[in-house]
Parts: structure tokens; sequence; C-alpha cells
């Protein structure tokens, strides 16, 4: 899986660099030159639901989603373990629903044939980001699911004030 976690990156990142390119040339396009290039928010418009969706899976491998754990804080660590694989059960299936219902609203979208209001590319090509990036999603729980259920470990939610205390210390060891 080390594979497909640099691919993830390496995508988000090329997402944002495109995003953040094609506004700075719009921008320059806009106010020195005096043009426009019509097709540049759609564009970026696309890039953002394709890096929301691809980093929604991201999220959930390095445990930056927010959520709220006072309840299993105050179980006992083998309750809140299986309560935690009845969770990503849980999100297992959830996300199993959305990519499926995704995949419907695309194939709709493909037999329809509508094009992108200023792309000339055909509207299922880049909403195809639904039925990946839940199908994604589900295979970042699924591995937390089976981390839980073998006890190797695995949590879905990170722990701030651990990750805080980390970086404090860290801070500080850094001073001269």
């Amino acid at each position: 899986m080390r594979w497909l976690d640099k691919l993830e990156e390496s995508f988000l990142a090329l997402m944002l660099a495109g995003m953040v390119s094609i506004t700075f040339t719009q921008v320059v396009a806009r106010y020195i030159f005096n043009y426009s290039f019509v097709w540049a928010l759609e564009l970026t418009g696309v890039l953002f639901a394709w890096l929301i969706f691809i980093g929604l899976s991201y999220g959930v491998r390095v445990g930056t989603h927010i959520g709220i754990d006072i309840l299993t804080r105050a179980l006992s660590p083998s309750i809140a373990r299986w309560v935690g694989v009845v969770a990503s059960a849980l999100c297992v299936v959830y996300a199993c629903i959305l990519a499926f219902g995704g995949w419907q609203y695309v194939m709709k979208l493909y037999n329809v044939g509508i094009l992108m209001q200023d792309l000339p590319i055909p509207q299922w090509m880049p909403k195809m980001v639904l039925p990946f990036g839940f199908g994604l999603l589900a295979l970042r729980f699924l591995g937390i699911f089976y981390r839980l259920v073998t006890g190797q470990g695995g949590a879905l939610l990170g722990d701030e004030a651990k990750d805080a205390l980390k970086m404090r210390e860290e801070m500080e060891e850094a001073k001269p």
C-alpha cells in the first residue's frame, strides 16, 4: 500500500499545484493583459473537487478528520477497540454506498452525454471522482477495520492533544 500512499500524495500535490497555477495565470491575464480564460474557473473547480474527494481518504489515512471521542476515551481499551471495529465497518458500508451511488450518477451522465459548460469534455469525466474517491475512502476504512480486528492498532481519529504535545517538544528541542 506504500505505492498507493505515494500516488495519493503526489496526486493531491499535483491538483493543488494545478489550481494555484491556473488561478495565478488567470489573475495575471485578467489584470495585466485585460484578458480572461473562460475555462479557468471551471477547471479550477474540477481540480478542487478532485482534491477534496481524494483528500477524504488521505485524511483518514493520516488521522486528521475531526471527531468526538469523549465516549470512546471513557471506555476500557478492549471495548473501545470493538466500538472502533463497528464504527469502521459502518464507515466502509457508508463509503461503498456513496461509491455505488456516485457510479450510478456518472453512468447516467455518460448516457446523456452532456458537455461541461466551458470545457469541451463530457461531464461524466470529472465526476468520476465520486465513485473513485469514495472507493478509495472505503479502502482506507477497510484497512483501519482490518488493523482493529487483528489487534495491530489503528484508529479512526487522531489524538490532537498528543500531536500538540509532540510538536511542542520538537519546537523546544529545536531552540538554541
